[in-house]
């Protein structure tokens, strides 16, 4: 089931995205392939399991590792890189219908930036005393205190 998250030809046109691995220059562990680790994260985005019970047998990754990777692509924006090639690719096969396309201002970033408000003044301590605080001296516990 793992193969058939990721097929060769999906795999062919994205891999090129993908940032390459940093060097290790002190060695250690080999460094798990980009597709075995992407297989991992479909999996368990599919599957809905949490990232602990990923077979490594699954994907040929912990989900620890599929995980950590995951996190470093989003942080690296790849899965906005690959969201904008596969539109113009399927674009240019004329496979999208624009003309049913919706944005809204969730979606677009305002032009220039938005303009600012100014900035709220803060306002002044009150003497009076807090609605939500109370106070227990004089409370009397039992009648016989």
């Amino acid at each position: 089931m793992a193969k058939q998250l990721l097929p060769d030809a999906l795999w062919a046109e994205i891999a090129p995205l993908f940032p390459p691995a940093a060097p290790r220059p002190k060695g250690g562990r080999p460094r798990v392939e980009n597709r075995e680790a992407l297989t991992g994260i479909l999996f368990v985005l599919y599957t809905a399991i949490p990232w602990e019970r990923l077979q490594v047998e699954v994907a040929g990754c912990s989900g620890m590792t599929c995980w950590r990777r995951l996190r470093a692509w989003q942080d690296a924006r790849l899965w906005d890189e690959i969201h904008r090639h596969m539109l113009e690719r399927l674009s240019l096969a004329g496979e999208i219908d624009w003309s049913r396309a919706s944005v809204d201002s969730s979606s677009v970033p305002a032009k220039r930036g938005a303009t600012r408000s100014a900035r709220t003044r803060p306002i002044a301590a009150s003497g009076a005393p807090s609605g939500t605080s109370w106070s227990t001296e004089g409370a009397c516990l039992s009648p016989s205190s």
